[in-house]
């Protein structure tokens, strides 16, 4: 049986960007499934103790550009670390693609595009017609996608997921969860891909 893999993320996030390439690979290399669930992070970070990147104190601020400096060269990227239309609401960004995941669409393409479009086109997925041109690109129904994304069934699919996300401790984007057991961050995959080549059963919160 193929392994399902729960890939919670928000489109606005500098660290889903850089992990998701990665991540992908490692999806293919072991025929994993991932299931795309974007959340809304702000009702995350609110319900799991988290604070928006202003709010941080201005050590944790600096700190984070220092680590996206170090995770550009490692990944062999090139992106701005203060993208001019960054931040922007992501609501409807992420909507799109859990519109495309409920469709029967793969994200993949979508999501390799829409990342580099904020991080390295400093580019605002905000925009109705950005976002319906980047998905015709990625060769999905943008019209349709659309149209599904500002629905009230799309929205309580995208609430789902933020309950899913806090019920199984995903706390921030992206976060991988395999066998229950969360990994959090892009910097974590490596522990993520270990637990995938040894078949063992998801590590427990509550574990003796």
């Amino acid at each position: 049986m193929t392994e399902q893999i729960d890939y919670y993320f928000t489109i606005v996030s500098p660290w889903a960007y850089i992990g998701h390439a990665p991540f992908m690979a490692i999806v293919k290399r072991h025929g994993l499934r991932a299931r795309a669930k974007p959340v809304p992070i702000g009702q995350v970070f609110s319900e799991t103790g988290g604070l928006p990147l202003g709010k941080r104190a201005p050590a944790r601020q600096r700190y984070r550009i220092l680590e996206l400096q170090r995770w550009r060269e490692k990944r062999g990227l090139n992106f701005k670390l203060r993208p001019k239309n960054w931040p922007f609401d992501g609501s409807l960004a992420d909507r799109f693609v859990v519109a495309a995941v409920d469709a029967g669409h793969d994200p993949d393409a979508f999501l390799r595009r829409a990342f580099a479009a904020i991080w390295e086109g400093e580019t605002s997925l905000a925009d109705e017609s950005t976002l319906r041109k980047i998905g015709s690109e990625a060769g999905l129904p943008s019209d349709a996608l659309l149209a599904a994304a500002k629905s009230d069934a799309t929205a309580a699919t995208y609430e789902q997921n933020y309950r899913d996300a806090v019920a199984t401790d995903a706390f921030g984007s992206p976060v991988y969860v395999r066998d229950g057991e969360a990994f959090w961050g892009q910097d974590r995959l490596d522990l993520f891909e270990d637990a995938v080549k040894s078949g063992r059963p998801g590590f427990r919160s509550d574990a003796m």
